[in-house]
């Protein structure tokens, strides 16, 4: 159900499969049809938790605005006195929010390729259908709109509704400590069903004990062996309600036997998911300890006519020890770099780099020229610069120039300084 796993699962593959196009073998991509760039573009907004752009990040707010407002719509329209009031506009508040609802099912299914990229596109759709967040999303509108057709019916379709609530879950994408939740109970799953088996035989073994000790001295309450399933289930599950309950000698005994195995076998899938939390919080401490983050810089480096890695298969390349190419952006589409992709013009290629090892800090500074900076038209020489800072590179339009010491510097440009501290050009920074 997290949108946030659906996302990190099937982004990558999707792009590759769907939106880039990539022929094994060949080292060269096909440009992806329009259909493809929309329906990538489409399945982009629908995946929750994907917030690199305003658009996908508006639709996941307002997608769960509506959500909520339908749910209190829904719990508003239980009062009578609401309905007196506001009827019509509940009414229409509900017919606006399931539209929304069904329109979202419909792009979630002309998306489903994109969703599972390793399936042919009916596979994929049907794989959608009958996923449980496919479900859901089904059970979000159409109970509103059978009625229409089966009137008949609508009390029992109305009540196939609560599956809206269950939409909900989809800020999973937007959490961690939820995914955990998910984790623990998708890893202990063995576990709980066997403890569940457990509780299933007990219920029916004391539901049979019970009507042949109860069954003459209450015919009318213990009818047959499935009569006590209510009596079993109330007293495994240590609830209690006391509408049905043993008269005999026998049957009390036999009852305060089961009380205490009831609270046994519930305690049972309790500490199962409390151990599944420490292990999985005790887990991701260990990887904290051992584990070391280090920082990647990343370049994006746009080839142009001339370009020495011009029609290079990347294995080709000579890269330095500690470059990598993390990505090739194409047609707007991002190629993963395998060894026997061709670069070719207009490709932009982004390097990722790792930060440098050293104790003493380096920083890469830019700064753009504005109207008022005190070094427009001057000489890079005659600037009044730390000893610690040297102008590395300077960028006017789209022309990268070499900072020697007679160029004169305009409004607009943009100065790359290398400072060994980060006082030193702080003041240069206000400008």
């Amino acid at each position: 159900m997290a949108g946030g796993t659906e996302r990190a699962r099937k982004t990558g593959d999707a792009h590759t499969a769907d939106g880039a196009g990539m022929t094994e073998g060949t080292g060269n991509t096909a440009s992806p049809t329009r259909w493809q760039r929309i329906r990538s573009r489409l399945f982009d907004m629908v995946s929750v938790g994907v917030v690199d752009d305003p658009v996908n990040q508006g639709y996941d707010i307002i997608s769960t605005g509506l959500l909520v407002l339908n749910l209190a719509v829904s719990f508003a329209m239980t009062f009578d006195g609401a309905m007196t009031r506001c009827g019509t506009t509940l009414r229409a508040i509900e017919a606006l929010t399931v539209l929304f609802f069904a329109v979202d099912y419909v792009l979630r299914a002309l998306t489903a390729g994109c969703l599972f990229p390793e399936k042919s596109e009916p596979k994929a759709l049907v794989a959608y259908i009958f996923s449980m967040a496919g479900i859901i999303d089904l059970l979000s509108f159409l109970p509103y709109y059978l009625p229409v057709f089966f009137p008949a019916g609508a009390v029992a379709f109305r009540m196939f509704r609560v599956a809206r609530i269950f939409r909900l879950f989809r800020i999973n994408a937007y959490y961690d400590s939820l995914n955990v939740i998910t984790e623990v109970i998708v890893g202990k799953s063995q576990q709980i069903l066997s403890s569940v088996f457990i509780l299933v035989v007990l219920m029916m073994a004391s539901s049979l004990c019970m009507y042949s000790l109860e069954h003459e001295a209450q015919p009318d309450v213990f009818t047959n062996a499935f009569s006590g399933i209510w009596w079993s289930v109330s007293t495994l599950l240590t609830v209690g309600y006391g509408d049905i309950y043993p008269v005999t000698v026998m049957g009390k005994v036999f009852g305060i036997c089961i009380t205490f195995l009831g609270v046994l076998v519930v305690a049972i899938p309790t500490g199962i998911i409390s151990a599944g939390f420490v292990e999985q919080y005790t887990r991701l401490k260990r990887i904290g300890d051992v584990a070391q983050e280090e920082d990647v810089r990343f370049i994006k480096l746009e080839l142009k006519n001339g370009d020495p890695w011009l029609n290079r298969a990347i294995k080709d390349l000579d890269l330095p020890d500690g470059l990598l190419i993390a990505g090739v952006q194409r047609n707007k589409q991002i190629v993963i770099p395998r060894g026997d992709l061709v670069l070719q013009l207009t490709d932009t290629v982004i390097l990722a780099a790792e930060a440098l090892k050293d104790d003493q800090p380096v920083n890469i500074k830019e700064i753009i020229l504005k109207e008022n900076h005190p070094w427009n038209g001057r000489e890079i020489r005659d600037l009044d610069i730390s000893r610690k800072t040297f102008i590395v590179m300077i960028k006017r339009g789209d022309t990268t120039l070499i900072p020697r010491g007679h160029l004169v510097l305009q409004q607009g440009d943009k100065v790359f300084l290398y400072s060994v501290g980060s006082a030193a050009i702080a003041d240069l920074l206000e400008f």
